[in-house]
């Protein structure tokens, strides 16, 4: 019998979940500090995606297991059918779509609840968000989309044509093209070839005075950049409120974010006056005065 709606949403939001909570988790398991597997290198990242896919596959079987909106919109175009008794109608490309963002996001979520101790740790932001997103190893926007065009070309076309290949091979054979692309292609990029994969769990770069963080669901998770300091009048300056971490030099301060905080306050630290310009120093005379 014909899925529902709401039998096709739920089987590619879960297959997508699935997706990238192992495929983020390999990730977080190879570049976060303290990891039992940090430093394991690209091969495991390449063979965990694969794994990933291969589970999310299976999970979202009933509806062809797209957990891609790239493979969604490739079927569509090319007018097949998205899944065995599913058309590609408008409102089902954007169930399988709205899906597959959703899934992003929450398996983004439960990859980052496994590893929460591991990004509390110090480590260098780039890593973190790197679990989540991808980034270029050189940045050059014209040459990135030139790579990311060239591993989903790849993908979709090959989804194209095992249209009629054996469906027990299809989660394995995707699995392992997801590793031949990674492997061969995803050195510049790190292959992200999904928007759910990428935009999904990603969230916008905040304004500056915001900090940054690694996800925002109307309230921010993990580290935040720290905020600048503050100049008083005429006078050092000085952190934000929060705690203040000594630096080398006697008399800096580096400041540290604090929980609730998105920016530097409008307020002095009550902690670290800095001189008025007016402020005259005492003699000696008068300091034994007073005394």
């Amino acid at each position: 019998m014909p899925l529902t709606t709401g039998q096709i949403f739920l089987s590619e939001f879960f297959g997508t979940a699935i997706l990238i909570l192992f495929g983020a988790g390999v990730c977080a398991a190879v570049t976060l500090p303290r990891s039992k597997a940090k430093a394991s290198g690209w091969i495991v990242i390449a063979f965990g995606w694969g794994l990933a896919v291969f589970m999310g596959v299976y999970a979202a079987y009933a509806t062809g297991g797209h957990l891609n909106p790239a493979v969604t919109v490739g079927l569509a175009v090319a007018g097949k059918d998205l899944a065995p008794g599913v058309s590609a109608t408008a409102v089902n490309v954007v169930v399988y779509i709205v899906a597959q963002m959703l899934g992003g996001i929450v398996g983004a979520v439960g990859a980052w609840l496994a590893y929460k101790r591991h990004f509390d740790a110090e480590a260098p932001a780039a890593d973190k968000l790197g679990c989540f997103s991808t980034t270029p190893g050189i940045r050059s926007y014209g040459w990135n989309v030139v790579t990311e065009a060239i591993g989903t070309f790849a993908l979709i076309t090959w989804v194209l044509i095992n249209g009629k290949s054996p469906s027990q091979l299809g989660p394995l054979a995707v699995a392992l093209v997801i590793v031949a692309i990674g492997l061969s292609l995803g050195g510049p990029t790190g292959y992200a070839i999904n928007p759910a994969r990428d935009l999904g769990p990603h969230r916008p770069r905040p304004p500056a005075d915001q900090g940054q963080g690694l996800l925002r669901l109307d309230l921010r998770l993990g580290p935040r950049r720290r905020a600048p300091a503050r100049r008083g009048r005429g006078g050092p300056a000085r952190p934000p409120h929060g705690r203040a971490l000594l630096s080398g030099r006697a008399g800096t301060a580096e400041s540290t974010d604090t929980v609730g905080m998105t920016g530097p306050s409008s307020t002095a630290h009550p902690h670290s006056p800095a001189p008025s310009p007016g402020d005259a120093p005492q003699s000696a005379t008068t300091r034994k005065d007073s005394s």
